[in-house]
């Protein structure tokens, strides 16, 4: 969360134009942890770049097991966790700090000087006060819990996204939230026009 913020304290006057864009990997992309990934941009500006990997699914890890792991809830109260505490999905947020927790959420939980509101309606916060939250049922209404994060140093992404690394386009709840974390990756080629069939054609012609 400190990389998240000290970027975000750059965001004015100098705002990333990518803030609160979605990153689509190319299919020339050699870095296989990125591989057909979408990436939701927290924050983008002259000090570098943060986003969370969107549609990885973390392997073998749910939010209810999680939230005892973390001793947010004891196991016994496993039995009345709130349904919406059940769908909240575990990512696979990025190579950078796996083992802290970054929960991108709907604008309707706010805690003061821990969340970071984005774009659109969507923020970031990374302390365990959210997960009791949503434990007891009085967290936002849409979430993800993301391990890890994508970082960027300076004019990094610029450079990536200039040697066709990346498309972006703009997010929508469903691409951030979304259950079908398999069909995001289509579904933002598709918002820009173009049909995963033929993007995938290209492959290895960087």
């Amino acid at each position: 969360m400190k990389a998240a913020r000290k970027i975000a304290q750059e965001r004015e006057p100098k705002r990333g134009y990518l803030d609160g864009q979605m990153l689509i990997a190319m299919p020339s992309m050699r870095d296989e942890r990125f591989a057909r990934s979408l990436i939701y941009v927290c924050a983008h500006s002259s000090e570098g770049a943060m986003g969370i990997i969107v549609n990885q699914p973390a392997p073998n890890i749910n939010f209810a097991d999680l939230l005892v792991q973390l001793e947010v809830i004891p196991a016994s109260d496993l039995i009345i966790l709130p349904p919406r505490a059940g769908s909240v999905k575990v990512l696979r947020g990025g190579p950078v700090e796996t083992g802290r927790g970054f929960v991108l959420h709907s604008a309707d939980f706010f805690i003061e000087n821990s969340t970071l509101p984005i774009d659109d309606g969507i923020c970031l916060t990374a302390t365990l006060d959210i997960l009791k939250a949503i434990a007891r049922g009085d967290g936002p209404l849409s979430a993800v819990l993301a391990l890890g994060y994508a970082g960027w140093a300076p004019g990094q992404l610029e450079t990536e996204i200039q040697a066709n690394g990346w498309l972006h386009c703009t997010a929508d709840p469903d691409l951030v939230f979304g259950a079908d974390t398999d069909r995001k990756y289509d579904r933002a080629l598709e918002k820009i026009g173009i049909p995963p069939g033929m993007l995938s054609s290209e492959s290895g012609h960087a």
